[in-house]
């Protein structure tokens, strides 16, 4: 029955995740302003969500390592959002998955966690599925500008790479997670805050109607509601059938894109769709890294990339 709750809890944090680039496009700010407002809002509901659910204390530094995690997930918020402008909510969301080969990538300079040769094979063909997502050039290609949007996607990819590293060292062994995903948050909405007011002239603190009724979406369905359900479900679910289950927010994403916003990649957009997501499915199968020589415990690897 424990088991069920949390499949049920997984796919559920999933498809309420699978709508954050859908809202980000509904609400028309600026890239920067989305990506304030999703953990501006998200907080106050996560800070009472760790009040209520208590759990061990945790030391001030790793608090504020949480922190520092957390501008990470500002940072790959931002490139996220200036992604969803300029290639879409679907393109913009399977090329952030690229995360999971950045993330084999960094464990590997950091950790000595060496490649699978699985990985070491399917890594440039991911690569090579993000530059056709960006249409190659060619002129029916979906976006303002597609291979901007591929930029912005792969270095959201990185951003989110190096946020789950530490985010996940940081939350290894608890089994409350309200109260590391609300320091995080914290710090995504102060690094994002301090972006968007010195390097956005578009960036917009008002509260108009009905932009902020989608930005407000975005703080209580992905930001808590998703995260803490997913957050739950993990320690609590073999890392394959997470997998698994997390893998269907990017199809979704590129479904409710179409369905909702008339979203239409051209054929070989989709092309490079469908091979990052059979390049992300074979490395979250059969594994990105194997544990290396260099000293201390390897960093587990996530089984996708908005997981955790």
């Amino acid at each position: 029955m424990a088991r069920m709750v949390a499949r049920l809890l997984a796919l559920f944090g999933a498809v309420v995740i699978s709508f954050s680039a859908i809202l980000v496009r509904l609400a028309e700010v600026s890239p920067s302003t989305a990506a304030f407002f999703r953990p501006a809002y998200g907080l106050p509901l996560l800070a009472l969500a760790a009040l209520a659910l208590g759990g061990p204390p945790r030391a001030w530094r790793q608090r504020a390592l949480a922190v520092l995690a957390g501008c990470l997930m500002g940072i790959a918020f931002t490139f996220w959002n200036h992604a969803i402008v300029a290639i879409g909510a679907g393109l913009s969301t399977v090329l952030g998955n690229t995360q999971v080969v950045f993330v084999g990538i960094l464990a590997w300079v950091l950790h000595g966690e060496r490649p699978t040769r699985a990985a070491m094979a399917t890594i440039p063909v991911v690569m090579l599925g993000a530059l056709a997502t960006g249409g190659l050039g060619g002129v029916g290609a979906y976006g303002d500008a597609p291979l901007r949007g591929v930029l912005f996607g792969l270095m959201n990819g990185v951003a989110y790479a190096a946020f789950l590293l530490l985010f996940r060292a940081l939350g290894r062994g608890r089994r409350v997670a309200a109260g590391p995903l609300a320091d995080a948050t914290l710090g995504a909405a102060t690094v994002t805050l301090v972006a968007g007011l010195a390097t956005d002239p578009a960036f917009d603190l008002s509260l108009a109607w009905p932009a902020h009724g989608w930005l407000l979406a975005t703080g209580v369905g992905p930001q808590f509601f998703g995260w803490l359900a997913i957050l739950y479900a993990l320690p609590r679910l073999p890392a394959l059938e997470t997998s698994v289950i997390l893998l269907i927010q990017p199809v979704l994403t590129v479904v409710w894109g179409a369905l909702l916003l008339g979203e239409a990649p051209s054929p070989v957009q989709l092309a490079g769709v469908g091979t990052i997501l059979a390049g992300v499915t074979v490395l979250t199968v059969v594994g990105a890294a194997r544990p290396g020589p260099k000293r201390g415990a390897p960093v587990p690897l996530p089984p996708n990339g908005r997981d955790a």
